[in-house]
């Protein structure tokens, strides 16, 4: 199935971004990331975009072992083969060994210390049923601070809008370099 907005050209982009697109794969080992030639046509909103995303990841107050987790439980369960497949490189490299990044594609999910138990749970709740219950909340807060405890919100809402965002424009995995 082909894109139905494909990647934008230099002269789409913008330069900056261009420059930017190049670089990030380049740091993935794949072509220029589609999710940036793609949305970077939007050129002031994907400059917005990025950086509240990077907010949350790489520079949030979760441990980037954590984000990845919750990211890539988050693409399972929203059934985003582009953010799995990005997201499973970016895993490795944050400490999730391969059969960690298996078993959160698994309804069972595997043997996670009880904070990691936690943003899956978390993660799975807030997916299903667009709201946390109350034990769980108590959970959450028994193992984040308030600071992460909204961040986590706001990485699950997140990626959860990006999923949707790449499904519907139908934007396919990165080839390796």
């Amino acid at each position: 199935m082909s894109a139905r907005i494909g990647p934008g050209t230099r002269r789409e982009m913008g330069l900056p971004a261009y420059v930017m697109t190049r670089v990030a794969g380049k740091v993935t080992h794949t072509e220029p990331p589609a999710i940036f030639t793609t949305l970077a046509r939007t050129r002031k909103t994907y400059w917005g975009w990025l950086g509240f995303a990077a907010t949350l990841m790489p520079f949030g107050s979760l441990h980037r072992r954590e984000s990845e987790l919750v990211i890539l439980r988050t693409a399972h369960r929203k059934g985003s083969d582009y953010e799995w497949a990005h997201h499973e490189r970016l895993g490795r490299r944050a400490g999730l060994s391969r059969n960690e990044i298996e078993a959160l594609g698994r309804e069972d999910a595997g043997d996670w210390s009880p904070r990691e138990a936690t943003l899956i749970a978390a993660t799975d709740e807030l997916l299903r049923d667009d709201d946390l219950s109350d034990a769980m909340w108590t959970r959450v807060r028994e193992h984040l601070d308030e600071r992460e405890s909204i961040e986590l919100l706001l990485l699950i809402g997140h990626y959860a809008m990006l999923a949707t965002t790449l499904s519907t424009l139908r934007i396919s995995p990165d080839s390796s370099s």
